[in-house]
């Protein structure tokens, strides 16, 4: 018997293995970022031997290479897919889901006030946030859905904002709000006792956050995702057929030339920008679309490798589907066991470790909340919270089926 067949199935036809495989692997990546960053305490140990010095920079550069921007953004990808899941679902039942899924965004905003209060670096507020425009998007045409999604993409904010500083050459804007909370939330992490974390994430920590990502870009990037994760679903791109493997062929050959071209726009025209907010906001523009196709180049070597192993995946894609299948279980319990890690009111190990070690922490947390997901799934259909989630989402539902959506979250 294989590890996969030993965990309890869900509703048959209401997920896509891959698409949970290919989740995991975005959380994955997702918490050894963390890790590197000491979940937002951002300090790198110099006393070290140099051999340790050297893989420390190395691991940085690959990491961060390979995932930064890109981890965040096949993980919205898949939410906006979701929720298409779940719309498609509910209609099959005569059910109109569209107001179900706004206080279900309500409620993962509930969910996003308790992670907070743990870790100054949540992103499920911004998701119950831009959530919502998959609401009206849900009876826009393709073509529409393609051209919002593009156009949000492309962070009119941050042209609107170049465009003002060439005609005003004295504007100064340096897109940094958010260092006025960082400085004290990662003061509270590095010296503050347990109460003292929490209040600091819950002010601080929280400002911190949520001003960060709508100076990085992410108030345009997160929908535009979402608005593409709907629209692929819609295709059943993520379904195996011939058609979807011609379009993941050609989505990897475009975004193999589009980053070709990206990378120098990113890494070197910043170089000869003098003006301080035609550089900052070119940045975001340059750095957002760069990750963006690296990221649809990575998902597109997933999706073609799942599909070319029988539609059924490689052994090293389905091992972590249980861990896909649990990402709002395991995105909050990563984030509770690497502050207890790193903070001072836990293991305090920021000051103690460098990107080898934290990396190899980060495989750990991972591993452990792996072989949770897979002990818990082999007697329950969904994680503890995606339980919680869906129980509150389909409260006072009729008794015909109407809240009987078993959609990934």
């Amino acid at each position: 018997m294989t590890a996969s067949t030993t965990l309890r199935p869900s509703s048959q036809g209401s997920r896509l293995a891959a698409v949970d495989a290919l989740r995991g692997f975005a959380l994955l990546a997702i918490i050894l970022l963390h890790n590197l960053e000491h979940y937002n305490i951002f300090y790198a140990p110099m006393q070290r031997p140099e051999w340790l010095q050297w893989l420390d920079a190395k691991t940085i550069q690959i990491i961060y290479f390979i995932f930064a921007g890109k981890a965040y953004a096949t993980f919205s990808l898949l939410f906006g897919f979701s929720f298409f899941i779940q719309l498609r679902n509910a209609r099959r039942r005569g059910c109109d889901f569209r107001m179900r899924f706004a206080w279900r965004m309500l409620l993962l905003l509930a969910f996003a006030e308790f992670h907070s209060l743990f870790y100054n670096g949540d992103i499920l507020t911004l998701y119950a946030v831009c959530g919502l425009i998959l609401i009206p998007a849900s009876s826009w045409k393709d073509r529409t859905v393609l051209l919002v999604g593009s156009f949000l993409m492309l962070q009119p904010w941050c042209w609107a904002k170049i465009i003002y500083a060439l005609f005003n050459p004295d504007y100064i804007d340096n897109n940094s709000l958010f260092m006025q909370y960082a400085a004290p939330a990662e003061v509270a992490g590095r010296t503050g006792d347990l109460l003292q974390t929490l209040a600091s994430n819950l002010t601080d920590g929280w400002l911190y956050s949520n001003v960060w990502q709508i100076e990085a870009g992410r108030l345009f990037q997160t929908p535009a995702l979402f608005l593409f994760g709907m629209w692929l679903g819609r295709k059943k791109f993520f379904e195996c057929s011939d058609s979807s493997r011609i379009f993941w062929k050609k989505a990897l050959f475009v975004a193999i030339i589009a980053s070709a071209i990206l990378y120098p726009l990113k890494e070197f025209v910043p170089q000869h920008l003098t003006n301080i907010t035609i550089l900052s906001y070119y940045s975001i523009i340059a750095g957002m679309i760069y990750n963006f196709f690296f990221m649809i180049m990575l998902v597109a070597s997933f999706m073609l490798l799942w599909f070319h192993a029988g539609n059924a995946g490689y052994l090293w894609q389905r091992f972590i589907t249980p861990f896909g299948r649990m990402s709002l279980t395991n995105y909050i319990g990563q984030s509770i066991i690497g502050v207890a890690c790193y903070y001072h009111f836990g293991f305090d190990l920021w000051d103690k470790t460098g990107a080898a070690e934290t990396l190899l922490i980060g495989i750990a947390i991972f591993m452990a909340l792996l072989a949770f997901s897979r002990k818990w799934l082999a007697t329950h259909s969904q994680g503890p919270l995606e339980y919680l989630w869906k129980r509150a989402t389909w409260i006072r539902a009729d008794r015909n089926g109407a809240g009987r959506s078993t959609a990934a979250a």
